[in-house]
């Protein structure tokens, strides 16, 4: 073996057992993160989550896998939409009532807040 080999063999033995466990969790947690930023840019997130059912695009995608496997006729689709579209309607006047009814009974700051985190919890379309 040339010296040099015999150098990078012998520093590879004397790293500590605790320096090289870190070394190699970081290595892993870095190659998860990267594996994830690439699913993510391919678009992998959005076929796993679809979007919420009280949102245009998730109302149409419902109701086409509606059509699609319940393999409905005509008729079937237009009174389906009709029905979809009055609990689409029902729920949306649900949670406005419910929303009205807990602002009656927060303070001006309470209000506040509460309206931040309905803004971050609000669907994306």
């Amino acid at each position: 073996m040339s010296p040099n080999l015999l150098e990078k063999a012998s520093f590879a033995r004397s790293w500590d057992p605790k320096v090289a466990c870190m070394v190699t969790l970081t290595l892993v947690f870095l190659c998860g993160a990267a594996a994830g930023a690439v699913a993510m840019n391919f678009g992998v997130h959005n076929r796993l989550h679809q979007p919420s059912f009280d949102t245009a695009i998730g109302r149409e995608l419902y109701f086409s896998r509606m059509k699609h496997e319940l393999n409905l006729t005509p008729a079937q689709q237009e009174q389906m939409e009709s029905i979809l579209n009055d609990f689409w309607q029902y729920y949306r006047t649900v949670l406005s009532e419910s929303k009205t009814k807990v602002e009656q009974i927060l303070d001006d700051q309470q209000r506040i807040k509460f309206e931040r985190i309905l803004q971050e919890r609000q669907p994306r379309q």
